[in-house]
This record gives C-alpha cells, structure tokens and sequence, in this order.
C-alpha cells in the first residue's frame, strides 16, 4: 500500500510541476521498480528484421546492371559508389554477427527484409529483433500492436545514425556481450507508452499518405509496405453503411502533429485537455509526443536557445536590478541545459506532452481561458476546424483530418510496446 500511494504522489507531482527537472528522481525510482526483469531472456524463436541498405536499394531498382555499370550510373547521378558499399558491408558484417550470436544461444532465427516482414511472422515469433536504425525500429514496431512482444534494436551502423530506439552504441561493437546479458537477465524490460488515435466524423475511412523518404530516387513506403492489412481490417464491414467512429490500427511511439498541410496556413481547431472545456485555438498546429518522442520533434520545439538564455539574463537583470553577470558563458550553459534537460520525460509514464505551435492571440498578452501552449495531459480531444488539415504519425503516416472530424488521443497500457534496457 506504501509504494503505491507513493507511485500516486509522485506521479501527480511530476504532472503538476510541468516540465520540472526534479523529476528525473521520480522516473528513475519508477524504472527500478516497476519494470525490473530477474530472469535469462532465451526465446525459442525470432524474426529479424533487416534493413534494406542504400546499395541492395540501388541494385533491386536495376538489377540488369554490371556491378561497374551501376558504379557509373551512380557516379552520373552524383552518388559515391564506395561509400553506398563501405556502409553495406558494415551493415551486413553487423548482420552476420547478430545471426551468429543467435545460433550460438540456439535461437531459431527468421531473417526477412522490409518486403516480407507479415504478420504471421510476428505471431510465431518469441520477439522480434531489428537490425538497422531508428527507421528499421519504427517499421519493426509499427506492426506490434500488443505489449506481450518484445522488440529489440540493433543499430548496424552507429557512425552514421544515433539509434536512440536501438541498444546503447556501445553493443554495436560488442554484440556477444549483448546477447550475454539478455540470456542472464542482467536487464529491464521498458515498456514504451504509444499514443491510440480515435477519429469520429466523415470520410475517416479515406486512405492514408505516406510521407516517403526523400533521399531516395523511389519511395521506401516505410508504413505502408507493413500496414495494408491492419489498413484493411480496420475498414467499415460494409460500404453501404459506413461507420462514423474509427480507431486508427496504427500507434504513435515519437509524436502525432496535427496541422494545415500548407504550414503558411494557420490551423484552427478547438482543443480540450484531460475532459476541460472545449477552447478554440489558432496555430501553426499541434504537436502531441510520447516520453520517448520527447528527445525528438517535441524538445526541438520547446527547446532554449543560449542566445534566448542569454537575452533573458540581461532582460531580467534591467527590470529587477538583481546582480546578475549576463555575461556568464557558464552560467547560460547551465541554465540552458537545465531548462532543456527538464523537457524529457521517461518513455514509461502514460501521458503525453502537448505543445501548441506558434499560438495566435489577439493581444500581446494570453486571454484569461486561453489554452496553456505546452503542457502534459492524459487525454487530449482535438476538433477540427481546418480547410486542409492532416494528422500525421511519427512523421511517417499522414491521414485527413478537415473541418468537423474530431480526435480522441489516449494512452493505454495493453498498447505499450515490450523493449529491453540494458544501461
């Protein structure tokens, strides 16, 4: 009974001092004690998911070529042939070592590529292990929609990709120790908090668009490849009568933005927090993230600059008259990184971070009601009042959502998503 009023204290703590660095007390006391593992991580079977490398992309777009063919065809294109092949024997050397490591710990393991990552695969598999970056991770996750299976990511090339959803870099060079520690239970299970979509109105049903990968000449179709039969299943069961309220079959593991697609266009909607009142609000849109979006899109939002800490040491030492040296490069720094560092939150916690972008107000100064720009909430209701509005998921997966369509965004814990911590 102890731990649990003291979960609930501080729990309501942490949400009534937003954005307060004293947290970071609570987040760790939360993860030491509730998502501790003591037992070996031995799964009968995975499925491995790999990622298709910039050169095996280039060569499936022609395979008719000669190796040095491509390498002038690439060449014309003003893309270096060397580097494309360096990074894709670092990435299948990686492969190799991951493959290796499984065999030796007598895990059955099922290598299959973007193409061929089904659902069946997952229903048969123990857990599911990606081999690749952050996107890999996100396209390995996309189609895990329950908490009971867990995904680990192994980030292959760590000179080029941070792979904060992967095992810590230094695993990439010692993966045996890796695997070690899983089989002794020497970790914690984390278990990622994803955002549930709800939409209510018309033309809910319209298929969605997927936001490609620009540096690459064809789309990748991160979403969509692995999606079109959640896609499918979550259609109305009869076209004669469609249905008015939809969950999305997909969940927000970074962040959802809502917003005119044009961003010179101000996005108008009426936004409630926690079941509040119903306010009507002008922006350049709202962006909604989980903890472990909040390293992501929504610090880069909220963040201080040093020139901005810089200009309110100054601001603030004229209109008090308090002795402070505006001129501290060390005390700028601290107070930056301590503001900024107060932005993040543990990807455990079930609530999410709501900013709202550029508000608009009418006077220089909020009106009394007007909604807070930037908070934490459990549930936030969105509804639309915009001429060409899309609700995009971990800026992959863009769906409509014009004048009238409301948005319910919940946390759940059957959608949490089952990761390992071995730091």
């Amino acid at each position: 009974m102890g731990s649990t009023c003291a979960y609930r204290l501080m729990n309501y703590t942490v949400k009534k001092n937003l954005f307060n660095y004293n947290k970071i007390g609570f987040e760790w006391w939360h993860s030491h004690h509730y998502s501790r593992h003591y037992t070996g991580f031995k799964p009968k079977n995975v499925v491995v998911l790999t990622k298709l490398t910039r050169y095996e992309f280039e060569k499936a777009k022609a395979p008719e070529l000669s190796e040095p063919e491509l390498k002038e065809l690439l060449t014309r294109r003003g893309s270096d042939y060397n580097t494309l092949l360096y990074h894709h024997n670092i990435h299948k050397k990686h492969e190799e070592q991951v493959l290796y490591e499984l065999e030796r710990h007598q895990i059955e393991a099922k290598v299959v590529d973007r193409f061929n990552y089904k659902e069946e695969d997952i229903n048969e598999a123990d857990a599911v292990i990606t081999i690749g970056g952050d996107g890999t991770f996100l396209l390995g996750a996309v189609r895990i929609t329950k908490n009971d299976k867990p995904i680990i990511g192994f980030n292959s090339d760590p000179t080029r990709s941070e792979g904060y959803l992967c095992l810590a870099k230094k695993f990439s060079s010692d993966i045996g120790k890796a695997f070690d520690r899983l089989v002794k239970g020497e970790f914690r299970w984390m278990y990622r908090k994803r955002i549930r979509i709800t939409l209510i109105g018309e033309n809910i049903y319209d298929p969605p668009v997927e936001l490609h990968d620009e540096q690459l000449s064809k789309p990748e179709y991160r979403y969509i490849d692995g999606l079109q039969e959640q896609l499918r299943n979550s259609e109305p069961e009869t076209k004669e009568v469609p249905q008015n309220v939809r969950v999305l079959p997909v969940l927000g593991l970074n962040e959802v933005y809502i917003g005119e697609k044009l961003s010179a266009r101000v996005s108008y909607y009426e936004l409630s927090v926690d079941n509040g009142e119903r306010v009507k609000t002008k922006s350049s849109g709202l962006c909604l993230s989980t903890g472990t979006g909040s390293t992501s899109w929504q610090f880069n939002i909220n963040k201080l600059t040093h020139q901005a800490v810089a200009n309110l040491l100054v601001a603030i030492k004229q209109e008090t008259g308090l002795m402070i040296d505006a001129q501290n490069e060390e005390l700028i720094n601290r107070i930056t990184n301590r503001f900024n560092h107060s932005l993040i939150f543990s990807p455990e916690l079930s609530m999410m971070a709501y900013t709202i972008r550029d508000p608009v107000s009418v006077g220089t100064l909020p009106k009394p009601g007007e909604m807070k720009p930037r908070g934490f909430a459990n549930k936030v209701e969105m509804k639309s009042r915009c001429f060409d509005a899309a609700l995009v998921i971990d800026g992959g997966l863009s769906f409509k959502f014009n004048d009238g369509t409301l948005a319910i965004f919940e946390m759940h814990d059957d959608d949490a998503l089952k990761t390992v911590v071995l730091d």
